[in-house]
């Protein structure tokens, strides 16, 4: 009986499509050690290729498989539109899988499954994988992208804002604008995102000769209840003139809280927000953001993956903007 591209896949312990790829030398998403091993196996096996089902194997699915963080922010419906709108025209469809919040158990489920179905390609929205997750993603040979989120060494292709740039930016435009003592709220301080956006406060501080009380430093996890009970430590007479919140909700959390507390935004107390989502004009005070597009983050993203053309993906930083709305004024 003829050896078969599943017979290799089940042998070696892989995916088709990882054996497929291996065999028509698309290595660019797996170790070479995984490449040897699936070779060795075929060569054991007695396996001879038959270019015209290898093809088969390599686009027997369309789908583009979308691995998100339970965020409570908003920004990653812009980023989902911007993948379907890609996706769309490309004639693929678009699963999405939850894993959760710095859960690495859910983490292992989602990724497990994307390597079960075969998806063509994986895009990892706002999440930073854990290593056994990281591992498995690699092992596939399933092409991947990670989005919104610049990655640590090693992790991986990225599209995203950068944010050490972000906070620095939030900072200088604060601080031009007269403010001295500015606090920095709703970050993650565990996650490469919130380092990166405490590294910029800290430097754009530092090079204008300012110093930073750390109770200034409220972290939180991006959402609305983290800038209400950010607003809460700072209390009804803030030590602060202005407040980054690192998002748009963490921002709304901050105001609806002061505004309980008798403050005026921005005659009492600046506010600035980090993504600069449509909340931002919606709500009132409309918000000043340091905004980025993360619909074309979306795109960019998915296009890379679908037309990539077998070449290594390249890592990247999106502009960044800030827009000034109602919610500051000159200190």
């Amino acid at each position: 009986m003829r050896v078969t591209i599943k017979d290799v896949a089940q042998a070696a312990n892989v995916s088709v499509s990882t054996v497929s790829r291996v065999l028509s030398n698309k290595e660019n998403f797996f170790a070479s050690k995984t490449a040897d091993h699936v070779r060795k196996v075929a060569a054991d096996l007695g396996y001879q290729r038959n270019a015209y089902a290898a093809d088969l194997a390599s686009h027997q699915s369309d789908v583009l498989a979308v691995v998100i963080s339970a965020t409570k922010s908003n920004f990653a419906d812009e980023i989902i539109a911007g993948i379907h709108d890609v996706a769309t025209k490309h004639g693929n469809s678009v699963m999405i899988l939850y894993a959760g919040e710095n859960n690495p158990t859910l983490q292992d489920k989602a990724i497990k499954t994307v390597i079960e179905r075969d998806v063509m390609g994986v895009l990892i929205v706002a999440l930073e994988l854990g290593d056994e997750s990281l591992n498995s993603l690699k092992t596939s040979g399933i092409p991947h992208i990670f989005l919104s989120t610049a990655a640590k060494e090693n992790l991986g292709p990225f599209i995203a804002s950068d944010d050490h740039a972000i906070g620095y930016e939030a900072t200088k435009y604060l601080i031009e604008h007269g403010h001295r003592k500015i606090g920095l709220v709703g970050m993650d301080e565990q996650s490469f995102v919130g380092t990166q956006r405490m590294n910029g406060y800290r430097e754009a501080m530092a090079e204008h000769g300012l110093s930073i009380n750390e109770d200034w430093l409220v972290p939180g996890y991006f959402t609305f209840e983290d800038g209400e009970a950010a607003m809460q430590h700072f209390g009804k007479q803030p030590a602060v003139t202005a407040i980054i919140a690192n998002s748009d909700l963490t921002a709304i959390g901050v105001i609806d809280q002061a505004r309980d507390y008798g403050l005026e935004v921005p005659a009492q107390l600046s506010v600035m927000s980090i993504d600069g989502t449509k909340l931002t004009r919606i709500f009132r005070p409309t918000i000043t953001s340091v905004t980025q597009d993360f619909f074309q983050i979306g795109r960019a993203g998915c296009a890379a993956l679908l037309t990539g053309d077998n070449e290594p993906i390249q890592s990247k930083f999106l502009p960044i903007k800030i827009v000034e709305r109602n919610s500051t004024r000159q200190f």
